[in-house]
């Protein structure tokens, strides 16, 4: 199928850009609003002396006797503010009310802090990481506590993981490392660049058997450093991308205007979760 796009000019200065919205990103008449139940994590094994907290969005038509699928978003509250970039509730609501996707459950969760340290971010430690640290952590700490109160599918195909910047490579990450768990990966404006001794993906698609990964990734043409030879963020992006394309793998890119622009990512989401979840004969 063709699809037509109206014209329209590049600006010559390069400015700045900002995406608008489309209707998916606004609560709809006639949709029904799903229920946000707010916890707080503070005896994480993974990651001691860390406190965060994250969100559960259940959609209204979520069946106890149907399992149903899991999206977990990290960066949590800015994916799930419904006055964000990114208003990850309302995006979930839409699309299940319409059929584009299962009936998902939405897990939003924020990187840990060490409450009162000089420095209490985690952010970083725990999602630019090439290890399982993450992963697991998610795995025995987070969604057990989501599948204790809700029916939650066993098939990795029904579940998905979704970040950006840090968050997306980190993403990248869980379902690599535990493709028995997510198979479905959403990366907005990856930090490969910036993964402690280097990005390993570009040599490990290449030579590692071809996992069972479905993956949407967005960059910025001009993204950190994008015109210069190292720490180049769209570079290493891209350097991913083809490694996927010449492994074979489902995957999807797609390029926005403007530089380190979450607002592209956020735009996106609708869109990125229709193809994920789009049928297997497509």
């Amino acid at each position: 199928m063709t699809i037509e796009m109206p014209y329209q000019s590049l600006p010559v200065d390069q400015s700045d850009v900002r995406y608008v919205h489309g209707p998916d990103s606004a609560p709809q008449l006639g949709v029904p609003a799903g229920e946000t139940v707010a916890f707080e994590w503070r005896d994480s094994e993974v990651y001691p002396g860390t406190f965060r907290k994250f969100w559960v969005h259940v959609p209204a038509q979520y069946d106890p006797a149907e399992p149903a699928s899991l999206m977990v978003f990290q960066d949590g509250w800015w994916y799930l503010d419904p006055a964000g970039e990114v208003r990850g509730a309302i995006v979930l609501d839409n699309l299940v009310h319409r059929g584009d996707i299962p009936v998902t459950i939405g897990v939003f969760v924020d990187p840990g802090v060490f409450p009162d340290a000089e420095k209490p971010k985690n952010r970083n430690n725990e999602y630019d990481a090439f290890d399982d640290r993450y992963v697991t952590f998610l795995l025995t700490e987070i969604i057990p506590q989501v599948a204790e109160r809700y029916t939650i599918a066993r098939s990795p195909e029904q579940w998905g993981i979704c970040g950006g910047s840090s968050g997306g490579n980190c993403a990248f990450t869980a379902a690599w490392l535990r493709p028995d768990k997510f198979r479905r990966v959403i990366g907005y404006l990856s930090s490969f660049a910036q993964m402690p001794g280097g990005n390993p993906y570009p040599d490990l698609v290449s030579r590692v058997p071809r996992k069972p990964l479905r993956i949407f990734m967005q960059g910025g043409h001009r993204d950190l450093r994008w015109n210069e030879p190292q720490w180049n963020w769209l570079a290493e992006n891209l350097r991913v991308a083809a490694a996927l394309a010449e492994a074979g793998y489902d995957f999807r890119l797609v390029l926005g205007d403007g530089g380190h622009n979450p607002n592209h990512g956020g735009v996106l989401l609708p869109d990125a979760l229709r193809w994920l979840w789009r049928p297997d004969e497509d």
